[in-house]
C-alpha cells in the first residue's frame, strides 16, 4: 500500500510539474507580442494563445520551476496567504488556489514551494499537514492557524489573519534592526575611513616630515606612531575581528546556553536592550492572541508564542509559564512570578481573564509595545545622530589637523 501510494505520489509530481515558457507572435492586430506562461505542457500553452487569439510564431521552455533559485523570504509567505485566502473566499477550490497562486508568484523558489505543497495536498494530506513538512518556512503558528480554519470550516479567515499576523510582526522586526544596524553602519564607516586615513594617506605626510629636519608636534608623533601600528597590524586586527563575530555566530547557533548568555547581555544594554525587551513582549503578544483568537488552546499557544519572542530569555521565561498553566495557574500570575514582563501588560492580561476577552487585550498590549519600539528608535535615531557626527568630526578632523600642524609651523618659521 506504502509503495502505491509512493508511486501515486511520484506521478502527480511528474503530471503537475510546472515550466516557464516563452513565446512570441502577432495579435489579431498583426502587431508583433510576446511574453512568457507558466504551465505544464507546450500544448496549455498553445490553447491559451489561441483563446486570445494570438499566432504563435515560437514557444520555448525557459526552465523547469523545481530548478529555480532564490531566497524565500517572509514577505513571500505573507503574500501567499494574502492570495490564497482571496481565492478560497472567492470559492475557488484548494487545490485549484495552489495552481493559480503559483502562476503569479514571481519568487522562484517560492513557486518550487508552493509546488510541493500541491503536490502534497493532491496525493491527500491536509493544507496543515502539507504545510508541516516544511517547518523552515511555516512555523508552528501557521500550520496550528490553518488546522483550526480547516476544522471550522473558516480557512479563508485563518489565512488572512496569518497574513496581517506576519505583516505586524514584520514591521516590527525592521524597527528593531534600524536600531541595531543604523549606528553600527555609521560607525563601521567611521572606522574604515581613519583606518584608510592612517593606512594610505598618513603615511605620505610621514615621507614629506622626514625632510623637515625639526622636532614634530606631539600630537603629530602620536598619529604617526598610530599609522605605523596600522600598518602593521591591520590585516590580523581584520581577521581577529571576522573571526570573532563567526565564532559568536557559530557559539550561538550551537549552545543555547551561549545563546541564552548572549541575549541576556543584549537586555542589558542601555537604550537598545530597551527595545529588545519591549519587542519581545509586543511579540509574544501578537502571537499569543492570534492563536488564541483562532481556537488553538492556551498551553499549545503558548509554546507557540515561545519560538516567536525573537529572545532566548523570554523564550525560557515563555515556556515556564506554560507549565505554571498547565498545571492550574491563571496566565497573567504566571507571568508576574517570571519577573521579565512589564506591570502594564501582566495587568492587562489579566483584565482580560477576568472579562473572558484575553485575546482583545494581548492585541492591545502587542499595539502598544509595537508603538513603544517605534517611539523608542526614532528617539535612539535622533540622539545618535548629532553624537555621532561629533565624534567622526573630532576623529577625521583630529588626523587631519595633526598632520597640518607641522606644515603650519613651518610656515611661522618662516
Amino acid at each position: 500500500m506504502r509503495h502505491h501510494k509512493a508511486r501515486g505520489k511520484s506521478r502527480s509530481r511528474e503530471k503537475t510539474q510546472l515550466y516557464r515558457w516563452r513565446w512570441t507572435g502577432k495579435n489579431g492586430k498583426g502587431e508583433n507580442v510576446d511574453g512568457e506562461i507558466v504551465a505544464v505542457q507546450r500544448g496549455e500553452v498553445e490553447r491559451e494563445l489561441a483563446k486570445q487569439g494570438i499566432i504563435v510564431k515560437s514557444i520555448r521552455r525557459k526552465s523547469s520551476l523545481f530548478g529555480g533559485t532564490g531566497r524565500i523570504k517572509p514577505r513571500d509567505v505573507m503574500l501567499f496567504s494574502r492570495q490564497m485566502s482571496t481565492m478560497i473566499r472567492a470559492g475557488v477550490p484548494v487545490l485549484q488556489a495552489f495552481n493559480v497562486v503559483t502562476e503569479s508568484l514571481k519568487n522562484p523558489a517560492m513557486r518550487n514551494l508552493v509546488q510541493k505543497l500541491a503536490d502534497d495536498v493532491a496525493a491527500g494530506a491536509s493544507f496543515s499537514d502539507a504545510l508541516r513538512q516544511h517547518p523552515r518556512h511555516f512555523d508552528r503558528l501557521f500550520a496550528n492557524m490553518i488546522e483550526a480554519g480547516e476544522q471550522s470550516g473558516s480557512l479563508d479567515r485563518m489565512l488572512e489573519r496569518v497574513a496581517l499576523y506576519k505583516e505586524k510582526v514584520e514591521s516590527l522586526k525592521a524597527r528593531v534592526r534600524k536600531a541595531l544596524y543604523y549606528p553600527a553602519a555609521v560607525i563601521a564607516v567611521g572606522i574604515g575611513v581613519t583606518a584608510l586615513l592612517l593606512i594610505k594617506v598618513v603615511p605620505q605626510f610621514e615621507s614629506l616630515f622626514q625632510g623637515f629636519g625639526a622636532e614634530l608636534p606631539a600630537m603629530t608623533r602620536m598619529t604617526i606612531a598610530f599609522s605605523e601600528f596600522a600598518q602593521a597590524y591591520w590585516l590580523p586586527g581584520l581577521l581577529a575581528l571576522v573571526a570573532t563575530i563567526v565564532a559568536i555566530q557559530q557559539g550561538a547557533r550551537r549552545s543555547p546556553g551561549f545563546a541564552y548568555r548572549l541575549h541576556k547581555l543584549a537586555l542589558r544594554l542601555p537604550v537598545i536592550g530597551d527595545i529588545l525587551d519591549k519587542s519581545a513582549v509586543a511579540r509574544f503578544s501578537r502571537t499569543l492572541a492570534t492563536t488564541f483568537a483562532a481556537g488553538v488552546p492556551l498551553v499549545e499557544s503558548l509554546e507557540t508564542a515561545s519560538g516567536s519572542t525573537g529572545s532566548r530569555v523570554y523564550e525560557r521565561a515563555v515556556l515556564r509559564i506554560r507549565d505554571d498553566v498547565s498545571n492550574g495557574q491563571q496566565l497573567h500570575f504566571a507571568m508576574r512570578s517570571t519577573g521579565l514582563f512589564p506591570s502594564l501588560a501582566v495587568q492587562m492580561v489579566g483584565i482580560g481573564e477576568e472579562a473572558g476577552s484575553m485575546d482583545t487585550m494581548l492585541n492591545k498590549v502587542a499595539d502598544y509595545y509595537e508603538e513603544e519600539v517605534d517611539n523608542k528608535v526614532d528617539a535612539l535615531t535622533s540622539l545618535l545622530e548629532p553624537f555621532i557626527i561629533v565624534v567622526l568630526g573630532v576623529l577625521v578632523g583630529g588626523l587631519v589637523v595633526s598632520m597640518y600642524l607641522p606644515i603650519f609651523e613651518l610656515g611661522n618659521a618662516i
